[in-house]
């Protein structure tokens, strides 16, 4: 399986949150950055959120609207 997991992460953001999302998969805290990155030609996805709220951060590295859940991962 690539990715972290098969179900998408459930996070509660507040109003000014930011994270960076790992793009390159390698990340030992994903979905978010850890820094495995360096060296790979990749850089995080930066996120900043303007409300609180509850997302779904992809867990499988597959969606197309990384990194948020699209539901790929049930295909």
């Amino acid at each position: 399986m690539d990715g972290w997991q098969k179900t998408p992460f459930k996070i509660d953001v507040k109003k000014g949150d930011q994270i960076a999302f790992c793009s390159c998969g390698k990340s030992k805290n994903g979905p978010k950055c850890d820094g495995s990155h360096k060296g790979t030609g990749k850089s995080p996805i930066i996120e900043k959120f303007e409300e609180d709220k509850t997302i779904y951060a992809c867990g499988c590295l597959s969606s197309a609207k990384y990194p948020f859940c699209d539901g790929t991962h049930s295909k």
